[in-house]
């Protein structure tokens, strides 16, 4: 009985940490990408249902305003989730040779939740969109 009790005591504490630090995790995954430059709220059209009756199966399309051309172009599109356990749900990296700067995916989403898209530039810039997606059934369920 000690020893319940004692991994009773040893586990809260786990588990309230990890509650706080999924909360945290996307904020630190968006600084991680932006290291420290201003992302501007503008050259991205980002398409994903704004409600979602199944979050196993969510369709996402970026589109970012860019002439893809070896002086200027965007090298990366990256995907965040606010409540998924893993924030960083998807990062795609171009070379100019792609012709546009476009991709699509299908994501998994726990619950409803903001997702949040940044496109890093050749320039060194940072563009960024968000939306609010509502999720009936989600998906990335921990345990089992």
């Amino acid at each position: 009985m000690t020893t319940a009790t004692r991994r009773a005591v040893l586990l809260l504490p786990v588990a309230a940490s990890a509650a706080m630090a999924q909360e945290g995790d996307m904020a630190a995954a968006e600084r991680a990408i932006l290291a420290g430059r201003t992302p501007r709220e503008a050259g991205i059209a980002f398409d994903m249902p704004r409600l979602s009756e199944n979050g196993n199966s969510v369709d996402v399309a970026v589109r970012v305003d860019s002439p893809m051309t070896a002086a200027d172009h965007v090298r990366a599109i990256h995907i965040l989730s606010e409540k998924n356990p893993v924030p960083r749900v998807a990062s795609f990296f171009l070379t100019p040779r792609a012709g546009r700067a476009e991709v699509a995916t299908r994501i998994r989403l726990a619950t409803s939740q903001q997702i949040i898209v940044l496109a890093e530039t050749s320039a060194g810039e940072v563009h960024r969109a968000a939306r609010e997606v509502i999720v009936v059934l989600g998906a990335c369920v921990e345990g089992g």
